[in-house]
């Protein structure tokens, strides 16, 4: 995912192989495999392109990270004690941008 989102733009299955090339060497099998589980996931959308596919990403990177903070919280059992064990481990550099975000998107529920 993480070369899909770095390319942020669609790209068939030879694409990403030799975009992926550059760093090992992949079987055009395995890159295919890799895509398809990524697009059963619901990670990548495709849509056939001559014989093949082109896949683009459903979100970003950072959209699909805050997914994955929000599900954790949600099966985390106890949200307040995992949001205060999440906040002692913040460096002042995460803490920052968690101020900086907070005013730009305020907490919903609270206020006048």
């Amino acid at each position: 995912m993480d070369r899909m989102w770095a390319t942020n733009r669609p790209a068939s299955v030879r694409d990403m192989l030799e975009f992926l090339q550059r760093d090992r060497s992949l079987a055009y099998t395995t890159v295919m495999t890799v895509m398809d589980k990524l697009h059963t996931k619901g990670l990548l959308k495709r849509k056939p392109v001559g014989r093949a596919y082109v896949y683009e990403t459903i979100s970003s990177k950072e959209a699909y990270t805050a997914d994955v903070m929000r599900q954790s919280l949600a099966t985390s059992g106890n949200q307040a004690a995992t949001l205060v064990h999440f906040l002692e481990r913040l460096t002042p550099e995460e803490a920052s941008a968690l101020e900086a975000a907070l005013l730009v998107c305020p907490p919903k529920g609270r206020g006048a």
